[in-house]
C-alpha cells in the first residue's frame, strides 16, 4: 500500500520544493490569523499556481464565514478545505456547493468514543482527517499543530466508507509506526518537521516523506 503524505502549514517556497522534491501528495495553506503558518489569501494566490500539478493544494480554515470561503475559493489551483474547527456537516455540504471543491473534515481525537463524531460526515465530506484533540490544560493551543497526539490503535481495523489521514504528533521519527500501528492510507504532518513554530525545515520534510515511504 502506498501511503499519502500531506504537508501542512506551507507558507513560503523552499517548503513547497521539498514537499514536490520529496514526493508529498498534499500541501496545506493554513488561513487562521492565530496560527504561525497563517497566509493571507493575497500570499497564498503567490505561492499555490508554485505547487505541481500532481500535488493537491489544499486551504486549511477554521470556522470559516462566507467571505473567507469565497476568497481562498477564487485563488486558482485551491483544490480541497480542510474544515478544522466545530463546522456542522450542513457547513460541510454549504462549503462544497458554494465552492465547487472537495471538503475534507477534521475530526479531534483523544479516545475511541471521539471516532463516532465522524459518521455524521459520511454523506457530507469528501475526506475525514483525524487528528489529535487538544488538551484542556494546553495555553495558547490550536485547533491542530500542537504536536500532540492519540492512541493510534484506536485506528487500527476501523474501515471508513470515505478517504481519510491520520494526523497530530507525527514527525519522521514515529510515522512509520504511526501507519504500521493505525493503518492509515496517509498522513499530515505540519509542526513535527518545522525548526520553530511556522518555519518548515526543507530537510525535515524530506525526511518524513522518506520515513513514509520506506
Amino acid at each position: 500500500m502506498t501511503v499519502a503524505s500531506k504537508i501542512c502549514g506551507v507558507s513560503d517556497v523552499a517548503a513547497i520544493e521539498a514537499a514536490a522534491d520529496g514526493g508529498a501528495a498534499y500541501v496545506g495553506f493554513v488561513f487562521f490569523p492565530r496560527s504561525p503558518r497563517n497566509v493571507t489569501p493575497d500570499r497564498a494566490a503567490e505561492l499555490v499556481p508554485l505547487v505541481p500539478d500532481r500535488i493537491e493544494a489544499v486551504a486549511l480554515a477554521v470556522d470559516p464565514d462566507d467571505e473567507l470561503v469565497d476568497a481562498i475559493a477564487a485563488i486558482p489551483g485551491i483544490s480541497m478545505f480542510q474544515l478544522h474547527g466545530a463546522e456542522t456537516p450542513e457547513r460541510v455540504v454549504d462549503i462544497r456547493a458554494r465552492t465547487g471543491r472537495r471538503v475534507m473534515k477534521a475530526i479531534k481525537v483523544s479516545d475511541k468514543a471521539d471516532l463516532d463524531a465522524a459518521e455524521a460526515y459520511f454523506g457530507a465530506a469528501d475526506m475525514l482527517l483525524f487528528d489529535a484533540k487538544t488538551p484542556a490544560d494546553m495555553k495558547n493551543a490550536l485547533p491542530g499543530g500542537n504536536a500532540v497526539s492519540f492512541d493510534w490503535t484506536i485506528l487500527a481495523g476501523r474501515g471508513w466508507p470515505l478517504p481519510w489521514m491520520l494526523s497530530g504528533g507525527l514527525d519522521p521519527d514515529n510515522v512509520a509506526e504511526a501507519i504500521r500501528i493505525s493503518g492509515a492510507p496517509a498522513v499530515d504532518v505540519s509542526s513535527g518537521v518545522e525548526s520553530a513554530p511556522g518555519v518548515k525545515d526543507p530537510a525535515l520534510i524530506r525526511a518524513f516523506l522518506m520515513a513514509v515511504q520506506g
